[in-house]
């Protein structure tokens, strides 16, 4: 038998997780000397490289001294919670990355009280070191604090704690003396993390992920908590409404590097995965088919924000997208409620709508980005925050911590901006040469505030949050004050027609694009919204003015990125994705049919 460790990487977004695990596939030369390879060798799709986050949690293992480690890394957004609460089921220990100057973030706090509570073993590892005004010692009692305050056992708090900087390739238990390799680490990973303990008996093993080959179909993925699995095998699937259907085992793979690894016979506490099993679930236990015996079901937090999704019907459907039905729409959101724990979908009385239950503004706009990319048209509604009846009857809503690092001088405009949202301050204090907010604040008064943040701090602004609780609702919070430029006429907009509108507000829109009637194209410097022409050409004379069509000056447009847009649209408002634009609308395109759904909501 041989021994195998089971870790899996936790901490903040940004602190070097993903690049932790390049320098240690790195130092266990999977790869051929002539091999070539990038960095962050696990961020592998698009979105992921392009916002410098991990999305969804992978895994891969490498081999040091006969043993062999199964590496799991997981995002660090609380929005992606669903993702790490599942996967911490697969590990024995967790190596808790954090920055040496920033320290514990409110994410680490958010994956770290999941560990905790899972009895895992804890290596913390102070990535970082190199960067000026670094602080590790002040970061390891701050870990210890933490740990503490999570209610962590003694055994946990009695934690390695290792120094080191993931991008240059060190790790030592001393920080002010750098070496050249991460040697240490995988020693202190062998010493300290447990064994998988080996359980005689029938198989047991929850699935706790999923793959996709177009070659057999669907893969469960799972560590196998008891007993060994062979090929061609019967076993029993038990599902979560209790029902138990018999299934045979086709093929059987273990991870290996980068890769899987066909094997005949899985030993417990190794992760495998098993392909041959049909309509299962994440969470669903496969057992032995005489006595099959289910593990406890993993818990997700609930979700606290929903958007409601619907088929594009705006003028320009059709043009940029290939599934635009809402059977495309319903098909692919029911796929994505398979493997995304976190995410729920709902139908509506209305066929070609849906409410989408997710965790944050983040979560859900990889969704919607990833279903555009894929060739989707739909239009979504404004966020809508979920609220709950307490037992007394009172409304509760979701309130988060707000953590906001910011320089000095601009910390009063940040405290205004959050307690406009109904935040309340909760800490004040130096941190290097920043100064370091928290805040609890409703999940209502965050949206839209980190593009207001970033405004008003010059982009300076570190900001982090994450979700505690339902508390007792907060009052109204004022939204958007400025009103909606929007289009009169269909056609293409002209630079005479902008030039003449820059002093009503700032446009979406550059000259020569095309738009239509009911379209949103600016943001009014006035709280109501007001319709303009921008189809107006200039009147032509044959009289010659000298000079006057150079001066045309146009002001370029404000480019929205998809999140920006969500948090920007009214509840009377639509935003219109498609796989090339974004476009925001009113929901009723004709004037005379706003002014009605306005008097009837009056």
């Amino acid at each position: 038998m041989q021994s195998i460790r089971n870790i899996a990487i936790i901490a903040h977004v940004d602190h070097g997780k993903t690049t932790l695990v390049d320098k240690i596939i790195h130092a266990s030369k999977i790869f051929r000397e002539n091999q070539e390879f990038g960095d962050l060798i696990l961020d592998n799709n698009d979105l992921e490289r392009e916002r410098g986050i991990t999305i969804v949690s992978k895994n891969v293992s490498v081999r040091y001294n006969g043993v062999k480690i199964n590496i799991i890394d997981t995002p660090g957004h609380a929005d992606f919670g669903g993702e790490v609460e599942r996967v911490l089921r697969m590990a024995d220990g967790v190596l808790l990355l954090v920055d040496a100057f920033e320290g514990p973030m409110p994410q680490t706090r958010f994956v770290l009280s999941k560990a905790i509570a899972l009895g895992l073993k804890p290596i913390v590892v102070v990535n970082k070191v190199d960067k000026e005004n670094c602080r590790p010692d002040e970061v390891h009692e701050s870990v210890f604090d933490l740990m503490f305050n999570l209610n962590a056992s003694e055994e946990q708090l009695d934690f390695p704690c290792l120094y080191g900087s993931s991008k240059q390739g060190w790790m030592n238990t001393d920080w002010k003396t750098p070496t050249d390799n991460i040697i240490p680490l995988l020693d202190a990973i062998i010493e300290h993390i447990p064994a998988s303990k080996v359980q005689e008996g029938t198989p047991q093993m929850q699935i706790t992920s999923l793959d996709y080959s177009s070659f057999v179909g669907r893969i469960a993925i799972g560590r196998l908590e008891r007993g060994t699995l062979k090929e061609n095998m019967p076993i029993a699937l038990c599902k979560s409404d209790g029902s138990i259907k018999k299934m045979r085992i086709k093929e059987l793979q273990v991870f290996e590097g980068l890769g899987k690894v066909r094997v005949d016979t899985v030993e417990c506490g190794e992760i495998c995965a098993v392909t041959g099993i049909e309509d299962f679930e994440i969470g669903d236990t496969l057992a032995d088919p005489e006595n099959p015996e289910a593990l406890e079901r993993i818990a997700i937090d609930e979700p606290t924000m929903n958007m409601l999704f619907t088929i594009n019907n705006s003028p320009f459907f059709g043009r940029e997208g290939k599934m635009v039905t809402s059977r495309h729409i319903r098909e692919r959101l029911f796929k994505e409620t398979e493997k995304n724990l976190a995410l729920r979908v709902m139908t509506t009385e209305s066929e070609d709508k849906f409410l989408v239950f997710g965790r944050g503004i983040l979560h859900l706009s990889v969704l919607i980005e990833t279903m555009r990319r894929e060739g989707y048209e739909l239009q979504v509604g404004q966020p809508q925050v979920i609220y709950k009846e307490g037992d007394n009857g009172e409304k509760l809503e979701p309130i988060e911590s707000l953590v906001v690092d910011v320089p000095e001088e601009v910390a009063g405009k940040v405290i205004e901006l959050a307690t406009q949202g109904k935040g309340e301050l909760l800490i004040m204090e130096p941190k290097g040469d920043l100064q370091h907010l928290e805040f609890n604040i409703p999940s209502r008064g965050l949206i839209g505030l980190r593009s207001k943040v970033l405004t008003a701090t010059f982009g300076e602004a570190i900001m982090a949050h994450r979700f505690i609780g339902y508390e007792s609702f907060k009052g109204s919070i004022p939204g958007r004050i400025n009103g909606s430029l929007i289009s009169m006429n269909t056609g293409v907009a002209t630079p005479y027609a902008i030039d003449k509108l820059q002093d009503r507000g700032v446009f979406f829109i550059d000259p020569g694009e095309e738009i239509y009637s009911g379209m949103v194209v600016g943001e009014h410097n006035r709280q109501n919204d007001i319709e303009v022409n921008l189809q107006n050409a200039k009147q032509l004379t044959n009289m010659r003015a000298s000079g006057t069509d150079t001066n045309t000056k146009i002001a370029p447009k404000l480019n929205f990125s998809l999140e920006e847009c969500m948090e920007f649209i009214q509840k009377d408002e639509y935003l219109e994705i498609t796989p090339k634009s974004l476009r925001m609308r009113k929901i009723f395109l004709d004037p005379n049919e706003r002014k009605r759904q306005e008097q009837k909501n009056k």
